[in-house]
């Protein structure tokens, strides 16, 4: 199947136009038109080789709203016309306990990527959503409620959902008190998602200018870390804080802010590993932990609870023309809050 794409040819390549070839639907199989896909700083990571080697010609992309054009034989979960998403992964062992439990992120074997990885057979690339269609195993692919916008859905298949499931493990919710640090991508989603679950959020911000936004979106709280001793009015004052902020920082500043059994979630990857002091953890029984995405089952409970509640990410639609800008701005933070790629102009 022939398909167009936005492509690096080689490390730190610009992004460029680049036909190439998908799969045939297999049984289970369906094919999707590329509505809107996604711009996750992952992507310049991997593209740049931030993260060690990569895969070349890399197709990037995985957060992608889409329709159903053709289906397999046995394919059940869809029809064509659905509108569907597809996050991070297009496939796993399924027969670990994660992989059962519906945790396939975290399966025993290794997540297939939805780029940037080989597919299951360990000889074919998998190519992103920064192309017009995809093929893609129904089990991996979630429903979109006919209430979203889907150009604010497709971040949702990854920025959404990184934010969701810490909020939903740590049970967020009315009279917990939750602290989101950095307002992009990944933390505005954390806010609305937050406030939506009945918690008092408070955002903790490099950028003042910002607190309008927090605010609107429905943080009851919001602090400049630029002001000095920014956390001293919060010690041991929240239930969770959720760290979505990539840059090196004193992380034993904001786990003084726990409260008795609080936990302060890692999201974003900084460049250099935290010095943690235990003195942080041992002085309220603190927990420092991680979250990576979510499964299948907890994406479409995210879409589901976003349909209830009218929640879509901040986006900028571009055309496929302007990745590579996007790209230097998304680096200087210079997006509200997440750039979507218009599929129809690739």
């Amino acid at each position: 199947m022939k398909v167009r794409g936005y492509a690096a040819m080689t490390a730190k390549a610009p992004i460029t136009p680049w036909e190439f070839e998908r799969r045939e639907l297999g049984s289970n199989d369906i094919a999707l038109d590329v509505k809107y896909s996604g711009i996750c700083h992952s992507d310049i990571h991997q593209v740049r080789e931030e993260w060690g080697p990569s895969i070349f010609p890399m197709v990037p992309g995985h957060e992608i709203a889409g329709v159903v054009t053709k289906v397999g034989p046995s394919v059940t979960k869809f029809n064509v016309g659905d509108k569907i998403g597809v996050g991070v992964f297009v496939d796993s062992c399924r027969n670990c306990q994660p992989c059962k439990d519906g945790l396939q992120q975290y399966c025993t074997e290794g997540m297939t990527g939805t780029y940037n990885q080989l597919e299951r057979d360990g000889i074919t690339p998998a190519m992103g959503g920064y192309s017009n269609v995809m093929v893609i195993n129904e089990d991996y692919a979630v429903s979109i409620p006919d209430n979203l916008p889907m150009e604010g859905v497709a971040p949702l298949l990854c920025a959404g959902i990184t934010l969701y499931s810490p909020l939903k493990h740590w049970k967020a919710g009315p009279g917990k008190k939750v602290a989101v640090m950095g307002l992009g991508g990944l933390g505005h989603m954390g806010v609305k998602f937050a406030a939506a679950l009945g918690a008092e959020v408070t955002v903790f911000s490099h950028s003042p200018a910002k607190e309008k936004d927090a605010l609107a979106m429905g943080a009851h709280h919001f602090v400049s870390t630029k002001n000095d001793d920014f956390n001293k009015p919060y010690q041991k004052h929240f239930d969770l804080i959720l760290n979505t902020v990539s840059a090196e920082l004193d992380i034993n500043t904001y786990l003084s802010m726990l409260s008795l059994d609080g936990t302060l979630v890692i999201i974003g990857l900084p460049g250099k590993p935290y010095a943690v002091e235990a003195g942080s953890l041992l002085s309220g029984r603190r927990s420092l932990s991680g979250s990576m995405i979510g499964g299948i089952p907890e994406m479409q409970a995210m879409l589901n609870f976003c349909g209830k509640h009218s929640i879509v990410s901040h986006v900028e639609v571009i055309k496929a023309d302007y990745i590579n800008e996007a790209y230097e701005r998304t680096v200087a933070s210079d997006v509200k809050y997440r750039f979507v790629i218009d599929g129809s102009t690739i």
